[in-house]
């Protein structure tokens, strides 16, 4: 803050505003003046906007805490239906069957999971941790489908009976 001098020479405070008018310029500006036109050539420039990373892989709460075992990763791989088919072993012969029943059961969808009972991946598996590796692995999940279609049903096409009559398999 800046001091005046008084007449009886005791300083008297001066605001920083009343210090600054001093230094103030003025601007006349003409009121019936148009604005100028807008041009989009003007400057010639381009604008890039960079993209945005991807997201890292989500990782499903376990919900517990301590020395629970870490949730699984969920799917961010890539491949096909019939590449997942065929490495799960599965016969090319019971492809239209496994495709009936995980359209039903997932849509196709490696990461799906059941809020209500926790099944997951493909097939849903439930509980999720029965398959062997990663139940949102679709290859993981395919394979231990399989056996599962071949121990409960005798087959897969037994498996696709089973889920036509009661909706689930």
């Amino acid at each position: 803050m800046a001091f005046a001098t008084a007449e009886d020479d005791t300083p008297e405070p001066v605001s920083l505003y009343a210090s600054s008018i001093v230094d103030a310029q003025s601007l006349v500006v003409e009121t019936d003046a148009e604005p100028a036109a807008f041009d989009p050539d003007r400057g010639g420039y381009e604008v890039y906007v960079k993209p945005k990373p991807p997201p890292p892989p989500v990782v499903a709460s376990s919900g517990g805490g301590g020395g629970a075992a870490p949730a699984p990763l969920f799917y961010s791989g890539g491949g096909s239906p019939a590449e997942w088919m065929s490495a799960a072993g599965i016969a090319e012969s019971d492809w239209g069957y496994v495709d009936y029943v995980v359209s039903r059961e997932s849509g196709w969808n490696p990461n799906a999971t059941n809020r209500r009972s926790g099944a997951c991946g493909l097939v849903q598996a439930l509980p999720c941790s029965k398959v062997p590796g990663s139940g949102y692995n679709p290859v993981d999940n395919l394979r231990w489908a399989n056996g599962y279609a071949v121990g409960r049903y005798g087959s897969w096409a037994g498996a696709y009976n089973f889920w036509v009559n009661n909706h689930w398999w």
